[in-house]
């Protein structure tokens, strides 16, 4: 599988290259940072199977551009879009296969297919979410806590999420608060605590290694070539 990466130069594009380079059924076609993207994108012709972006969401417009121009199917795993890149990603998926999530943790997918579980049983349990995460983190709260947050509103439509609480008052119990943390080297946490009335759960994830995104960008990659235009993600690929 030939691999086009942008952002090749953030901390999980240079472990999503090693990677590719060390496994000998891929390869690396171009490596992009997201500064440079433009102008290498459009030398390199349709020589890839698939592009994987771990830049930054300003990178989406030129991203979901060059795969729609070369229809080369798109793993995109940055986080923190506007309303409008959101657009272009599903403009996008109109065109060729586009696999986007938030978080590219097999374990994260999981834990969003708990949550769901928890409030089939639970319907009526409040919860709150802490992601705590390195102190060079830009956007918050992390997507992934906004993807487990959504999660939960699958279930629970009505529910309105809050990020953190600021005033005085009672809480409202369909809300869902998300409280973000930022310190040292954190690689990532994320727990969800359900109280549910007499009893509380606990579901929490905890990211060791940030060669995880990589396998799951990986792993993405091979799933979403061959498929047909549309958009995709974690629970696509837990469903393989």
């Amino acid at each position: 599988m030939r691999i086009i990466v942008n952002g090749a130069t953030g901390r999980i594009g240079r472990l999503l290259c090693s990677a590719i380079e060390a496994d000998p059924e891929h390869v690396l076609t171009a490596a992009c940072s997201n500064k440079d993207l433009s102008k290498k994108l459009l030398n390199i012709g349709e020589t890839a199977d698939v592009i994987i972006d771990f830049s930054n969401h300003q990178a989406t417009e030129d991203v979901t551009r060059f795969a729609m121009e070369k229809k080369i199917p798109v793993v995109i795993g940055t986080t923190g879009q506007t309303p409008e890149e959101m657009q272009m990603i599903r403009e996008c998926a109109q065109a060729v296969p586009v696999f986007f999530a938030a978080n590219m943790s097999i374990g994260v997918a999981l834990l969003c297919e708990l949550a769901k579980n928890v409030m089939r049983v639970f319907p009526a349990a409040e919860l709150e979410i802490i992601e705590c995460h390195h102190d060079q983190k830009l956007d918050v709260p992390s997507g992934t806590a906004l993807m487990c947050a959504k999660a939960v509103q699958q279930m629970r439509p009505e529910s309105k999420i809050v990020l953190g609480r600021q005033e005085q008052g009672l809480r409202d119990p369909k809300e869902i608060a998300i409280h973000s943390l930022r310190y040292g080297k954190e690689v990532g946490t994320h727990t969800m605590i359900f109280s549910c009335g007499n009893e509380t759960l606990e579901l929490c994830h905890k990211a060791e290694d940030r060669a995880l995104f990589a396998d799951g960008a990986l792993a993405a990659a091979r799933f979403i070539v061959g498929q047909a235009a549309g958009l995709y993600g974690m629970g696509h690929l837990m469903e393989v």
